[in-house]
């Protein structure tokens, strides 16, 4: 139903997020998400093009989310890689059915339909945060807790 190039722009995104706010490079990003990172480097220009993450140079340098993950929809990161097409009109050009679409391309453009409303509605927030034991990416994902002298320490899970 998506394409592979959206599956690693949704894996890097859910990465960035779980970093809460620090930059993360992409060497770590192509790590974490299992993408090559040639073809990583090539999808996070076009992130950083399409304005969902930036991207800092330096010592400390790395790419962030433009928005809080509670702002930014699975529909976003989807239209900015590969928007989806809606069918309107007949696929084979055929004359004889018009504007109507026929019974087969009018079932493919309702599950479209269904699947869009579901990414719209869907923050990174939300993915990010689901209950269970399982979490995107979870052998990456950090735990902070308090210990002695209320020093926070990160730990990995």
């Amino acid at each position: 139903m998506i394409s592979q190039t959206v599956e690693y722009a949704l894996r890097a995104i859910v990465t960035i997020a779980n970093h809460q706010g620090r930059p993360c490079t992409a060497q770590k990003i192509s790590e974490i998400t299992q993408v090559p990172a040639p073809y990583l480097s090539k999808l996070m220009q076009g992130l950083v093009r399409s304005g969902l993450v930036s991207s800092q140079r330096g010592l400390h340098g790395g790419f962030l989310l433009t928005k809080a993950p509670r702002d930014l929809t699975i529909w976003e990161v989807v239209d900015a890689v590969e928007p989806m097409k809606r069918i309107v009109e007949c696929p084979l050009g055929l004359k004889l059915h018009g504007t109507e679409l026929c019974p087969l391309h009018q079932r493919l453009d309702q599950a479209m339909q269904v699947v869009e409303q579901m990414f719209r509605a869907t923050t990174i927030e939300e993915v990010i945060s689901a209950p269970g034991h399982a979490t995107p990416l979870c052998d990456d994902r950090s735990v902070f807790e308090i210990g002695k002298n209320d020093a926070t320490k990160e730990k990995k899970t």
